[in-house]
């Protein structure tokens, strides 16, 4: 039976393969250890629990994707730069929007890369562009202990740039605002938060500003044109104020420049939503081991967004998962899990 609109079951089976291949770890059970990463990512349950399934062992896994995973984390991310370029064809410039996510767990602090300053999160930048309704990711960098936004932004858009784009606009949240970003984003057409605190103004305001930080001599100071505005919020049953505010170099009205704003950043918030939904569990805390799953995450997201018009993400996920199946206890949870969705969806049309 084929499902009109829904991709070819042939494509699909030939996405699982094309999955696979891109685990190019070497070894005896290197095709089982890939199976089990692709697996937790379809079922979104953790490495260890899916390991069983395949007659490997949990410390086998960490064994192969802590030596093999950095060679493995590059193949990846050339894929998901591959997907971006492809969808991408005959675009010269665009407009990006860079954001970090954090992926925090519960248990022993871990000191070392990829881990906060407190050791319990693993953070991680992207840059992305929005292209005919389609959110594609364009670079990558896990947030290692002593880099600083600076570097973070920069190695992104130079990752761009070997991409052959030329960035038209970029937009930033407030926790990139500082001096040395500014200075360094200053080349391109911008957008950034800034956290009201540090302007101190808490009015409608359209101007000139100049940055004021303490470790920076005065010639060293940025100026930049300062946009504050107010939206009202109902807290604890009375409505209030709340100020934000935004720095730009655009020659545009401010309302075109905020509207421009959320219209550029807003899709990279989706992106880290669709992208922790393919993202697996795992109790090793080994930086490498961290860095592949999320990684891999991103590369399912990535070819999600070539079906998008098609199907929706669950839809996507539940038919890879048909590939996937070798055993007839793998199936029993497909059903129930399609059972499920099927009830919820059939809930929500009754309510109409």
């Amino acid at each position: 039976m084929v499902t009109p609109g829904l991709p070819h079951q042939n494509n699909l089976q030939q996405i699982g393969y094309k999955l696979l291949s891109l685990l190019t770890f070497k070894g005896r059970r290197a095709e089982e250890v890939a199976r089990v990463l692709v697996s937790a990512c379809l079922w979104k349950d953790s490495v260890e629990g899916r390991s069983n399934g395949y007659n490997v062992s949990p410390q086998t896994v960490r064994n192969y994707v802590e030596e093999q995973g950095n060679e493995v984390v590059e193949k990846l991310l050339e894929s998901m730069r591959r997907i971006s370029m492809e969808m991408l064809k005959g675009v010269k410039e665009v407009d990006v929007s860079i954001d970090w996510t954090t992926k925090t767990w519960y248990g022993k602090p871990v000191n070392g890369l990829g881990s906060s300053a407190k050791g319990s999160s693993w953070n991680y930048a992207t840059a992305t562009t929005k292209y005919q309704g389609m959110v594609l990711l364009l670079a990558f960098v896990p947030q290692v202990n002593g880099m600083t936004k600076d570097e973070i932004v920069k190695f992104l858009v130079e990752q761009i740039a070997g991409m052959g784009f030329k960035v038209r606009l970029v937009t930033l949240d407030a926790g990139f605002y500082t001096v040395e970003v500014l200075r360094f984003i200053s080349q391109f057409k911008y957008v950034i938060g800034v956290p009201v605190g540090d302007v101190k103004i808490y009015e409608e305001f359209d101007g000139e500003y100049a940055t004021n930080s303490k470790r920076r001599k005065k010639e060293e100071q940025v100026n930049f044109r300062l946009l504050v505005y107010g939206k009202e919020i109902v807290k604890k049953k009375r409505k209030t104020v709340v100020y934000f505010a935004r720095a730009t170099n655009l020659n545009l009205t401010k309302r075109e420049v905020l509207k421009l704003y959320n219209k550029v950043r807003g899709p990279i918030e989706t992106s880290y939503r669709n992208i922790k939904a393919f993202l697996p569990f795992t109790s090793s805390t080994k930086f490498v081991f961290r860095e592949l799953i999320f990684v891999l995450a991103m590369v399912f997201y990535s070819l999600y967004t070539v079906f998008k018009d098609v199907m929706r993400r669950e839809e996507f996920r539940l038919l890879l998962i048909l590939c996937f199946l070798d055993d007839l206890s793998d199936l029993k949870d497909f059903i129930f899990t399609l059972e499920k969705t099927l009830n919820n969806k059939i809930d929500l049309f009754l309510r109409r």
